[in-house]
């Protein structure tokens, strides 16, 4: 299923970005110097529909014919969905004699070290289709004991007479050497030809055998169904006279082919909100801001990022399909490249209530895009976020997400009268204010956390917010984090989908090779070095040239004895004679800058390194929304369209605001606080203490009152 061959990103004249996500699925096409952005409710039961049917409604608008499409760029939730439901394949492990029980057993993590009761993920593979296998390899990749291919005709009838979709590879020391692994797939893959198999070796090969396990096993579950679901969406895209090759964004924000995409679709997992920390780190270089803190709320989620120099803050761990939702230790541990977010359940379809000691309490579950808030008359009857909005005053029920939902202010009054007003004996505003602010503050607590995690301060920050519920609390969370300065930029409503288009293609080959710093064979390394540039070179080979390509070498390195381990960027693809001191200057760098102090004389260890080749980074072609081709002078007073009563979450009162249509404030524009800017798939609120204007990029800059006066 090669769709790729094609690509040529200097030649790109029109591309599509398509994120879907669990309310809503974005678009965002840029075509013929003019950008078009899209956003209708996701269609959970069949995702390819939902992209059919916003494709041809967007290229209806833009007056474009499907063939004239370049490339098509898709994130989607799809993956992540099928494990936390868990309706992924029928999958079965096979693994090295002794370690059958590996991916349940796990380690002592526990997401609440105080509850007695606290419960584990169940492991995706049951007991009775782990299946074992004599054969070992050391942990210097020596063969201590041969395969026993013998037993393997076995193994085999028992995957056929229980009907096994999938099957995840998983041998101990894979990671140093791969035989094993390969001998079995080869002879099952002549034995089961429709037998889909996931080698670890191919999934992370890492040591930490619990993670490289599950990271394999979640591999296999998904796998024939991204296979399945980007067929169907291929054959769909065909239907339309689409020809332009599909290319699939991963967790760490980077692009791959669709044969890829099906090899290894546990790297898709987090593909969306890598979407949309790309157009932040865009927003952040193309601004001059060195310190920026992003913000995605989607109809499900709100999504934090730190992003310092242009470069949003990544790591090679995950946890999928949490019990606890956004507690870490609860989920499925994953080893795989991709962009550190803070994630909490506080999305505009995010269900509120009163907790049985009379507290607020706003998600984590969420209305999804079916039956929705209670305000989409679509059969919801809980309040949601979405419905505090609306009764708020800050949603213009005529003209959401474009004008492709009306929505029902009197539904959204009776939800909160009924599920927080009248358990707490208080009026219907204060419930929308009650909500709101429970929300703003969990965003607020959960950056704050984040930060001191990462070693980093949110002082000094401008938050970069986007998604379709983010500016409507962009202003109020800058008000809890002492941030003066947020920009919602273009598009924020759709941002994920647009930073899609702003995506390298590229890849990462990593091998684990633990040893002390000072017995690190540069020589080795070199041909290790070698060896994962040509497996990262392999793939992006497919869709650019590989001599435009960048090479960066990665090594993870910690003090001996330390559980974890940091991720350190060297100055060249090779080592060089200098290279114990040059890894332990860098090392101690980054230790400083994370913990604020070193371990005297303690011994460093390396435990494995990373290539990653990558195209240029690709920069968004001039594109015009739609907004005025005017410019008016900065500071000027824009007209408002109406004027309508808004709650206020400073105040805790409503106040008169101004309304205005963000496609008719020209560049320059200003707009005094408070007031609400509505956008085709979002709203900006502009609070009583925050001024807004409209900078030459078509971004709107709010600011503090005080700060905004003394820049102007």
């Amino acid at each position: 299923m090669n769709q790729s061959a094609e690509f040529e990103p200097s030649l790109l004249k029109s591309r599509l970005g398509v994120d879907i996500g669990g309310t809503f699925t974005d678009f965002v096409l840029e075509a013929g110097g003019r950008r078009y952005t899209h956003k209708r409710l996701t269609t959970t039961d069949a995702p390819e529909r939902a992209v059919h049917e916003g494709i041809a409604d967007l290229l209806r608008e833009a007056g474009i014919a499907a063939d004239r499409l370049d490339a098509i760029i898709h994130g989607t939730t799809l993956a992540t969905n099928a494990v936390i439901e868990r309706r992924g394949a029928r999958t079965a492990l096979l693994t090295t004699e002794g370690f059958r029980d590996v991916i349940e057993t796990g380690f002592e993590a526990r997401a609440d070290h105080y509850d007695l009761r606290v419960r584990q993920p169940a492991p995706l593979i049951d007991r009775d289709l782990r299946f074992t296998i004599a054969g070992r390899m050391s942990a210097q990749g020596e063969e201590l004991q041969p395969l026993d291919l013998a037993a393997l005709e076995d193994i085999a009838r028992s995957l056929e007479a229980r009907e096994i979709e999938s099957l995840a590879i998983g041998f101990m020391h894979s990671y140093r050497n791969p035989r094993h692994e390969q001998q079995a797939a080869r002879w099952l893959a002549a034995r089961l030809p429709r037998l889909s198999i996931s080698l670890s070796s191919d999934v992370s090969p890492e040591v930490r055998e619990f993670e490289r396990f599950s990271t394999t096993a979640v591999n296999a579950y998904v796998r024939p169904l991204m296979h399945s679901y980007l067929t169907r969406l291929a054959a769909a895209l065909g239907g339309m006279s689409i020809h332009a090759p599909l290319l699939l964004i991963t967790s760490d924000g980077s692009l791959c082919d669709v044969d890829t995409a099906c090899r290894l679709p546990v790297r898709l997992l987090e593909s969306g909100p890598a979407g949309g920390a790309l157009m932040a780190a865009h927003i952040s270089e193309s601004l001059g801001l060195s310190q920026v803190l992003s913000l995605d709320i989607g109809g499900t989620t709100a999504k934090l990022c730190f992003i310092d120099e242009g470069r949003p803050h990544m790591s090679r761990s995950l946890e999928v399909a949490r019990l606890y939702r956004f507690k870490p230790g609860s989920g499925i541990p994953l080893r795989i490249p991709v962009v550190e977010l803070c994630e909490i359940g506080a999305g505009g379809g995010s269900i509120a209530g009163v907790d049985a000691l009379g507290r607020v309490q706003v998600g984590p579950v969420s209305a999804g895009s079916m039956p929705g808030p209670a305000c989409y008359g679509q059969g919801g009857e809980r309040a949601t976020l979405t419905d505090a909005h609306l009764f708020a005053g800050r949603l213009d029920p005529a003209w959401f997400a474009a004008g492709t939902l009306t929505l029902d202010t009197e539904a959204a009054r009776r939800a909160l009268e009924s599920d927080i007003a009248a358990p707490l004996n208080v009026d219907t505003d204060a419930a929308a204010y009650a909500v709101a602010e429970i929300a703003d503050e969990a965003m607020a607590c959960a950056a704050r956390e984040h930060a001191i995690e990462l070693g980093k301060s949110v002082a000094g920050r401008t938050l970069v917010a986007f998604g379709g519920s983010a500016p409507l609390h962009a202003a109020r969370l800058a008000d809890k984090l002492g941030i003066d300065r947020v920009v919602i930029p273009t598009a924020a409503g759709v941002g994920s989908a647009f930073g899609f288009l702003l995506a390298p293609v590229a890849f990462d080959a990593v091998r684990s090779r633990i040893e002390a710093l000072v017995q690190v064979d540069v020589e080795a390394v070199n041909a290790l070095l070698a060896t994962l540039e040509e497996e990262a070179a392999f793939i992006v080979s497919k869709l650019v040239q590989r001599d435009s390509c960048s090479v960066d070498v990665t090594v993870s390195m910690r003090y001996r004895g330390q559980g974890h381990e940091l991720q350190i960027a060297l100055p060249a693809a090779r080592l060089d004679g200098d290279a114990h001191a040059i890894l332990r200057e860098r090392f101690e760098a980054v230790y400083l800058a994370r913990f604020g102090r070193l371990v005297p004389r303690a011994p460093l260890e390396v435990l494995g390194w990373s290539v990653r080749v990558s195209e240029p980074q690709r920069k968004p072609r001039a594109a015009s929304t739609g907004r005025p081709a005017a410019t008016i002078a900065a500071g000027t007073r824009h007209t408002p369209a109406a004027e309508r009563q808004m709650l206020d979450q400073l105040r805790r009162e409503r106040v008169a605001s101004h309304s205005y249509r963000r496609d008719q404030l020209a560049n320059g524009a200003f707009v005094r606080g408070p007031a609400v800017i509505a956008d085709r798939e979002t709203t900006v609120v502009v609070p009583p203490n925050f001024d807004a204007r409209v900078d030459a990029n078509g971004h709107l800059l709010l600011e503090r009152r005080a700060t905004f006066k003394e820049n102007v």
